[in-house]
């Protein structure tokens, strides 16, 4: 007897053990959410672009946008990196959601989520529990659930009936033994060890269905968690729950992997009882025959996260504001690049095509970048990096980090001129569209790259586009001077100093001739500094060159 009460007191201190370890588990997460709160995210090894963009691309089968940030324009603006600071998301519904929301969107209606974001500002707590909700699913790069929902009813793992017999011979050699008939313990340790050695074999063809069903499982657990609280979304995703009950309590047979003794002994009755085939097959029929109800309910859920998200972006940002959409050009105050520490703030005011000139390092390129960003970010999060942002809804689109391509055996003058014959595509669509050019065909020779980017230029001015143009050959500026407002960046040279910049955009096209000036604080070869000097002087009275004795 003794024993019997050992036994149990070992028992009921082992749950009470695993019991205070949840518990306090939970205690710390709650405490990293509200820790994290307001903070630029703290990114994990989780959230592979090549897994979101994988997501993304899903999306796009069962989702249609009117407009999209492209391969180049992302990369170009390094709007991963931009990604990362605004993802304080805690599972992967949401994070995919904010990726496909940057990388997509409809031409005015950026305000979409604004009521959301509101509802979260002033209930600080909901938000929190929110939060923490999400923060207990997690994140599982590869998790493919988007293709379960583009593709509704995907193969099942076998039969249902096979694996639902072989689950219930133990429970029959069970029944039998209890009954008095030996024939029932050869049969229920048969079909347990049958059921062992089946479950693995199969478990390991299968190991990312099962991953990715688990993932999805949990998933709607969470949404029927967040339904309950009272939140602006509650009513929608009730509705969209209602049709897809019963997944959330097959849970128990996705659970995963580790090694406690609660983990392991759930591994083995799922394997007894092939539960993990049953429940995915079930799971399957059901998400297959409510396809448009998961899809819905992924939308609401990843709008929880990102708008979340967005107001956390908005906390930590030093400079932030809602625009304002309406025709005519663009107008910012104090503008700034999101990725550039103690960055410098700039006025926009673009009216027209523009041509930016200035020296190496003076700001110009980061300047077109912070205004393409802000157009974007203004259209898809409702968030620019500005004072104030005015804007007319259109496509934006960049050729700025052009590369050669080898796997296409392209030089750099063929890989640049693809990359500006998308941009013209798109502007002839006749649409508002934001085009940002740095080094405008700089891959050429001289005399060619001028006069086409002339032409590119003085082309998009007969669309309803604009033109942002980053570049160093100040004869554009005379060119274009009746199509084209200009602006520049400066420098000072100085012996005591060298060259400093103060980064601060100014009106008309560059005219210092700082390039040969750094040359001689350099100290170059004075003769050299000097021919130097004299050929520059002599192409501005006759505007060519004279031939080197």
């Amino acid at each position: 007897m003794k024993e019997i009460y050992i036994g149990l007191a070992i028992f009921a201190a082992i749950i009470v053990l695993v019991v205070g370890l949840s518990l306090y588990n939970r205690y710390k997460l709650r405490n990293e959410v509200r820790y994290r709160w307001g903070r630029q995210p703290h990114q994990t090894r989780l959230d592979k672009e090549e897994s979101l963009k994988h997501a993304w691309q899903t999306e796009k089968s069962f989702r249609h946008f009117e407009s999209e940030v492209d391969d180049i324009t992302w990369y170009d603006l390094d709007l991963f990196a931009i990604f990362d600071q605004i993802n304080a998301t805690y599972s992967s519904v949401g994070s995919e959601a904010l990726y496909q929301r940057l990388r997509n969107f409809d031409l005015g209606k950026a305000d979409q989520l604004e009521t959301l974001i509101q509802f979260y500002q002033e209930n600080p707590q909901l938000r929190e529990e929110v939060q923490f909700q999400f923060a207990r699913l997690g994140k599982q790069d590869n998790n493919f659930t988007k293709e379960y929902l583009a593709q509704g009813v995907k193969k099942e793992i076998g039969h249902f009936a096979q694996f639902a017999l072989l689950g219930a011979l133990p429970l029959v050699g069970l029944l039998l033994l209890l009954f008095g008939q030996g024939v029932g313990l050869v049969l229920m340790i048969g079909a347990i060890l049958f059921n062992v050695v089946y479950y693995l074999m199969k478990k390991n063809q299968l190991e990312t269905e099962l991953n990715s069903m688990r993932y999805l499982v949990q998933t709607i657990a969470v949404a029927e968690k967040i339904a309950k609280l009272p939140l602006p979304d509650q009513k929608a995703l009730k509705e969209n729950l209602k049709p897809l009950k019963g997944i959330a309590s097959w849970g128990f047979s996705f659970r995963a992997k580790g090694f406690s003794e609660t983990e392991m002994f759930m591994e083995y009755i799922n394997m007894i009882f092939m539960l993990p085939f049953l429940a995915y097959n079930f799971v399957l029929k059901k998400i297959g025959n409510h396809t448009q109800e998961a899809i819905n309910l992924w939308e609401l859920l990843g709008n929880q996260e990102v708008a979340i998200a967005i107001l956390n972006f908005r906390t930590f940002m030093p400079l932030t504001s809602q625009p304002t959409f309406k025709d005519g050009p663009v107008h910012a105050t104090d503008i700034y690049h999101p990725l550039v520490s103690g960055a410098v703030v700039n006025p926009v005011d673009w009216q027209k095509n523009t041509l930016v000139t200035g020296s190496n390092a003076s700001g110009k390129s980061t300047y077109v970048k912070s205004i393409a960003i802000s157009c974007i970010l203004a259209q898809t999060i409702n968030t620019a990096l500005a004072k104030s942002f005015t804007l007319q809804p259109g496509h934006v689109i960049t050729s700025m980090a052009v590369e050669d391509d080898i796997f296409e055996g392209d030089s750099y003058f063929i890989a640049e001129t693809k990359s500006i014959k998308r941009l013209l595509d798109v502007v002839k669509g006749g649409q508002r569209c934001y085009c940002f050019v740095d080094e405008i065909l700089k891959g050429t020779n001289t005399v060619e790259r001028i006069a086409a980017s002339a032409s590119v230029v003085n082309w998009i001015h007969e669309y309803p586009s604009l033109a942002f143009v980053a570049t160093h050959d100040i004869e554009l500026t005379e060119i274009l001077k009746n199509k084209c407002d200009n602006l520049h960046f400066g420098e000072e040279v100085t012996d005591e100093n060298g060259v400093t910049f103060d980064y601060q955009v100014k009106k008309g096209p560059a005219t210092s001739r700082n390039a040969i000036a750094l040359l001689k604080v350099l100290h170059y070869p004075a003769e050299l500094v000097a021919n130097a000097q004299a050929e520059a002087r002599y192409f501005d009275e006759h505007r060519s060159w004279q031939v080197l004795d």
